[in-house]
């Protein structure tokens, strides 16, 4: 059983042992991580990684329910092969949610969106609003409510514009 009482800053720095195993271990989980990725289907790579290895009990954390199903289909091709080529004492593997996998990767790409070089907004194309879908949305804003008809006619009055 693992000591798991919080202990001072000092002590770390003065048993380098204990940071040396710490140390180790998060590299054999790297490791470990970039061997379960290149066992699993490319589409899973994002949303999967390594959390864990303890006691043979393999734990991998996915994004949502839906990646956790597909793994699920991969989880006995993918228990074989590490018990044959990695870890021999591996007896099970446990997969757990965590949406955080998926949240993260989606604040990246807004965060890549939202600054992008004013260069490279030159080359991207602009969307533009065509004279039916205006039509067809000033008929709409005829039949609302006065703040939904307000922000649909700033809408349609946008056809055209580059």
């Amino acid at each position: 059983m693992r000591d798991s009482r919080p202990l001072l800053l000092d002590t770390l720095f003065d048993d380098t042992d204990l940071l040396r195993n710490v140390q180790q271990r998060a590299i054999a989980l790297i490791k470990l991580n970039k061997a379960v990725k290149a066992l699993l289907p490319k589409q899973l790579h994002e949303f999967c990684r390594v959390a864990n290895y303890r006691q043979g009990i393999l734990v991998l954390e996915v994004a949502n329910a839906s990646w956790l199903t597909l793994l699920r289909y991969e989880q006995q091709t993918l228990l074989s092969t590490l018990r044959g080529e990695i870890l021999p004492s591996l007896v099970s593997i446990d997969i757990k949610i965590n949406p955080k996998l998926s949240t993260n990767k989606q604040t990246a790409e807004n965060l890549v969106h939202r600054y992008i070089p004013e260069s490279t907004k030159d080359e991207m194309p602009m969307r533009q609003l065509s004279e039916q879908s205006a039509k067809q949305l000033k008929e709409l804003a005829a039949r609302s409510p006065k703040r939904l008809r307000e922000k649909l006619e700033r809408l349609a009055a946008l056809a055209g514009e580059s």
